[in-house]
């Protein structure tokens, strides 16, 4: 069997109303649905190819591929808590104000759950 040239593959391709565009890429990340990471290291060939009539488009990728381990996601956004609310916990559970706050966070904000929290009966 006989290889091909980079060049007379593109002309051949080419011939049979098949495009190619060399991307330069710098990196490639694919999320799988079983939710792992694939990450393909150091991209050496990248093309983009569209066949005339076809609706998709294939990539071809060469390069090292390695698993990517998730680290789990920190919550987006903190719990904002009122002085007014602070004093009721720490005044109802008989706890600093610290502690109160710590508590009212951690219940997300939600005071009767803090105050029991606090109280050990949550």
């Amino acid at each position: 069997m006989m290889g091909f040239s980079p060049r007379d593959l593109k002309r051949m391709l080419k011939r049979m109303g098949v495009e190619v565009e060399e991307l330069n890429v710098l990196s490639i990340e694919l999320k799988l649905g079983d939710g792992r990471t694939l990450v393909v290291e150091d991209p050496q060939s990248v093309a983009l190819m569209k066949a005339r009539g076809q609706p998709g488009v294939i990539y071809i990728v060469g390069g090292n591929i390695v698993e990517k381990k998730e680290e789990p996601e920190e919550e987006a956004h903190a719990v904002e808590v009122s002085e007014e609310d602070v004093e009721l916990v720490a005044e109802q559970a008989g706890v600093s104000k610290e502690e109160a706050r710590r508590a009212l966070i951690e219940a997300g904000g939600d005071i009767a759950e803090a105050i029991l929290r606090l109280k050990g009966e949550a």
